[in-house]
């Protein structure tokens, strides 16, 4: 093991420019008063190999800076969170079924396989433990603020449901994108599109993307077209499979998606079950945007300093 973890300090020496020692733990970034490690970006790193293998294919300096970002974000979270409520922390039933779904992707659907998992990727369940929990209160937390700000019009959803003898699914991968400052639409999308040719669509997800389906290459799975915004549907029905759409404007961003495969489904039978599902999908794409515009604003208030 000590060998192991030599060859991974000495490796990050060469990419960050740390002493290659065993017994020493670098202090890199300060956020507020919540550091960032070199162990910290190592772990983070095998946490994302862990939940997505394509980022093997990204240069390692590239690696680094996805693994620097996520951490930082997950920092501004839990000072935020701490600011409101006296500990963070989930009961055992709650993260695990948090750790199922994180890992569905990758499909292992059951506790002990996912554990095995992460023994492969030396990832440690206190590491994804204390991950998964600031996410899962910082995603209730932004439930409790912005959901009455959510706008679902369940009658035109019953009447789109009612009326589609055969529907329309579309297997579809994302990527929600801001602007730098004085940066053009364009510009940011050609800079991605460039990605995207250079590194593919799942790589380039987890270095621009700051949506949550980042980690996993942007995959958002198999959506009807009753779930689908109409405008973004207009302009999903006018690509090819393996196309993306033009950069979509959205609350808090900018959307790009990629269509991967499309297939005809018969009517629906369960009609409440269909219901809730759309309802469920497009809260969440609700509060995943409500969320994006709330980090950016308490981003503004936060003092990030490197060591």
């Amino acid at each position: 093991m000590k060998i192991i973890v030599f060859f991974v300090i000495f490796f990050f020496s060469i990419i960050i420019k740390i002493p290659a020692s065993t017994d020493e733990n670098r202090i890199l970034l300060k956020v507020n008063n919540e550091l960032i490690t070199t162990i910290d970006v190592l772990n983070e790193i095998n946490y994302l190999k862990s939940i997505n293998r394509n980022i093997n294919n990204l240069e390692n300096q590239k690696i680094i800076e996805i693994a620097r970002n996520s951490l930082i974000k997950d920092r501004i979270k839990k000072i935020t969170l701490l600011s409101i409520v006296e500990k963070i922390e989930i009961n055992d039933d709650d993260f695990n079924r948090i750790l199922i779904s994180n890992y569905s992707n990758t499909g292992l659907t059951k506790i002990e396989e996912i554990y095995e998992h992460l023994k492969k990727y030396d990832v440690k369940p206190n590491f994804v433990r204390n991950k998964m929990t600031i996410n899962a209160i910082w995603s209730q937390l932004i439930y409790e603020k912005y959901s009455k700000n959510i706008k679902i019009d369940k009658n035109v959803l019953k009447q789109d449901i009612e009326k589609n003898e055969n529907q329309t699914e579309y297997l579809l991968s994302e990527i929600v994108f801001e602007l730098e400052e004085e940066q053009t639409i364009n510009e940011k999308f050609n800079i991605i599109k460039k990605a995207i040719q250079e590194n593919g669509f799942e790589n380039t997800a987890l270095i621009y993307s700051i949506s949550r389906t980042s980690t996993s290459g942007g995959d958002i799975g198999w959506v009807s077209e009753t779930s689908i915004d109409k405008k973004i549907l207009k302009e999903i029905t006018k690509i090819n499979v393996n196309d993306l759409t033009k950069p979509l404007v959205i609350p808090g961003g900018y959307l790009i998606l990629k269509l991967k495969e499309k297939k005809i489904t018969k009517k629906i039978i369960n009609f409440e079950d269909e219901l809730k599902r759309i309802i469920e999908i497009k809260t969440n794409e609700q509060l995943n945007q409500f969320s994006n515009i709330f980090l950016n604003k308490i981003k503004k208030d936060i003092i990030i300093n490197e060591l």
